[in-house]
């Protein structure tokens, strides 16, 4: 007991003698290695109760407890991120002057949560305390899922029926060509970024109408087109389609970094531009069917981050997986992040799990600038246990930082301010900033021996416990003792300031 007690004063003493003292980096023998970036990221899909609320009509507190279970199962799995639909039928699940409240969240569109609260904020703020990002997941044309309910007179399908057309599955589109969608989609975007503290904005694969969904009929625009060709309109109905979306696109994301720089626009369209790029690709043409040239936004930089739907196996020989996802990342051109969809919902067997994992370490290859991947949906995690260990055992053993947006924001904070004080056989580590509002996460490293770990704090985390020393053994009688120390600050887009670390030296136990 004297001995260890001894141990644990001295190790104090220098420390402090250490942290009173300048120190220059060559008086260090090693540097910590910085900590993982990959974005980790699951869709959370409102349309059809799919993943959240679970059903229309739960009270504010039953939502809020299925939205703190989902938070808490990423966290436990170093997921970074969460993409929550928000909008997904011209409709708010949050707080909106601009669109009715969901029917997916209350059973009723237009009637808000009682007791009121607002989701969204909530979403935000549990995710942001538990250090994972939150991106909302916006539909910008779909008026009204057929599984939506009634219509309140609110709704854009009442209030504004000249935007709107009707398909045959019985959905409301809005036509992307048309000034006013596009001005009240962009509306709603920009309505989101300056009130909500979020992270990231983020559209799918829904621009104009899958062909299945009005019976394979073309899409009913004639109106809009007709009067196009009388204005002296040169180009043909697709390339005015497309250039209709294309604009669009464009604006969001120029609107988005006037209102805040960093937050981050994401597109997750279907995974296939056109069949045959690359040569042995075959499949649905989202160009000509979609209208949407998800090439030309990649490569012009109208995003932060491309997510295609790449949910095929990796030995699919007309739609690989690596294959498609190497074709991607020779068409990014901007080198923005290339951070893949996978369809994690395959099953939950071991050629499912091995399969999912695979895929992560294929993007880890293909795109090792910037990892990640968007899990489609949180619903295979929910479900599968041996999905959860597998990525817990395997890819996501340890934490990681969501990697930097250079473009937008290449400033690192200044560094932490770092005290220590010793707490019976641990050392206390508290540390605070210079510019707090800086900063979005912490990351404390550690090393035993000669080797370093490292843990990602949260935005209000301040202070860190670690042991003096670790059992290398199962006796407890041969131990490792901690030899250095350093805590970094992250920023809002990534960035990572310079290191206060600290060695102790070489002590025998």
């Amino acid at each position: 007991m004297l001995k260890r007690t001894t141990l644990v004063i001295a190790l104090f003493s220098l420390v402090f003698c250490q942290f009173t003292k300048a120190q220059k980096p060559d008086e260090l023998k090693s540097r910590p290695p910085k900590a993982m970036q990959e974005f980790r990221a699951a869709w959370i899909a409102s349309v059809a109760n799919i993943n959240w609320p679970s059903k229309p009509g739960l009270s504010s507190a039953e939502q809020q407890q299925e939205a703190i279970d989902l938070l808490n199962l990423l966290q436990r799995l170093n997921f970074n991120a969460a993409i929550l639909q928000i909008r997904p039928q011209a409709d708010a699940l949050y707080k909106s002057s601009l669109e009715p409240w969901s029917y997916f969240l209350t059973g009723t569109q237009g009637k808000g949560p009682e007791p009121y609260y607002d989701p969204l904020k909530f979403w935000v703020e549990a995710a942001h305390d538990r250090g994972l990002e939150l991106h909302v997941w916006l539909n910008p044309y779909r008026a009204h899922h057929s599984s939506g309910g009634e219509e309140s007179a609110a709704s854009v399908v009442k209030s504004k029926p000249e935007l709107v057309v009707k398909l045959k599955d019985g959905q409301y589109w809005m036509d992307p060509s048309k000034k006013e969608v596009q001005d009240h989609s962009a509306a709603v975007v920009r309505d989101i970024v300056k009130r909500y503290d979020i992270d990231g904005v983020h559209f799918d694969d829904y621009f104009y109408p899958y062909e299945s969904y009005n019976g394979g009929a073309d899409f009913p625009d004639d109106q809009s087109w007709n009067t196009y060709q009388k204005s002296g309109g040169k180009l043909t109905r697709g390339d005015w389609r497309r250039e209709s979306v294309n604009k669009f696109i464009e604006r969001v994301y120029k609107e988005i970094k006037a209102e805040k720089k960093y937050v981050k626009f994401g597109l997750s369209p279907f995974g296939i531009w056109r069949p045959g790029y690359p040569e042995s690709i075959e499949g649905m043409d989202q160009y000509d069917k979609l209208y949407a040239d998800a090439k030309l936004w990649l490569n012009k930089g109208w995003i932060d981050y491309f997510s295609p739907q790449l949910y095929w196996t990796v030995n699919a020989q007309k739609l690989s997986f690596p294959v498609l996802l190497g074709w991607w990342q020779s068409e990014n051109t901007k080198s923005r992040h290339l951070w893949p969809g996978m369809n994690v919902g395959l099953g939950g067997d071991d050629k499912n799990v091995d399969e999912v994992i695979n895929q992560i370490m294929i993007t880890r290859g293909i795109t090792p600038q910037s990892k990640g991947a968007l899990h489609w949906s949180i619903a295979a995690l929910v479900k599968h246990e041996k999905l959860r260990q597998g990525l817990l055992d395997g890819p996501y053993q340890k934490q990681a930082l969501v990697p930097s947006s250079e473009w937008l924001d290449n400033k690192a904070p200044l560094k932490p301010i770092v005290t220590v004080a010793p707490k019976d056989s641990l050392l206390q580590i508290k540390w605070s900033h210079p510019e707090a509002k800086d900063v979005f996460k912490w990351v404390v490293y550690f090393k035993y021996g000669e080797k370093w770990s490292y843990k990602i704090m949260n935005r209000n985390d301040a202070v860190l416990d670690i042991l003096m020393a670790i059992n290398k053994g199962t006796t407890g009688k041969d131990k490792t003792l901690l030899s250095a120390y350093a805590v970094s600050a992250v920023d809002r887009t990534g960035n990572e300031s310079e290191f206060v670390e600290h060695q102790f030296g070489q002590y025998k136990d």
